[in-house]
């Protein structure tokens, strides 16, 4: 599948990371790694930084990670008014790598809690669009 089907609104039709949104269609989340250095990535990229290598593998991105950052947009880029009010978040998973995304409208914004645990997890949006959002683990 390629990437025009990822998130609200998606400003690219195709990827190196298209297997991205497959991934989402089979309810996984995933990073891509590199085998030369073991640098981890999400979003996944198709070339590493670090060492520069084309060489990278997919993972799946499981268990749980600890909030470190959030905000609550009230104010919205063109294409996602709809949405708000909504909670961007910055969760670090180990000491590989951190996700940003939406936390789930589940989480009352009184919850919210620098530390607490939650876990990615795939979702369908409306039109046979896919994302990723949080959620309490």
């Amino acid at each position: 599948m390629e990437f025009e089907r990822f998130g609200t609104v998606s400003f690219t039709i195709k990827s190196k990371v298209d297997h991205f949104v497959d991934l989402l269609d089979e309810g996984r989340v995933a990073g891509t790694r590199c085998t030369k250095c073991g640098e981890c990535f999400f979003p996944p990229r198709a070339d590493c930084f670090n060492c520069l290598s084309e060489e990278m593998e997919w993972f799946d991105i499981t268990g749980t990670g600890q909030l470190i950052s959030y905000s609550t947009l009230i104010y919205a880029p063109t294409g996602f008014e709809q949405d708000l009010p909504y909670t961007i978040a910055l969760v670090q998973y180990g000491n590989n790598f951190r996700l940003f995304g939406r936390l789930s409208k589940e989480i009352k914004t009184e919850e919210i809690k620098i530390g607490m645990k939650l876990k990615v997890t795939p979702v369908e949006l409306p039109n046979g669009r896919v994302s990723y959002e949080f959620r309490e683990a």
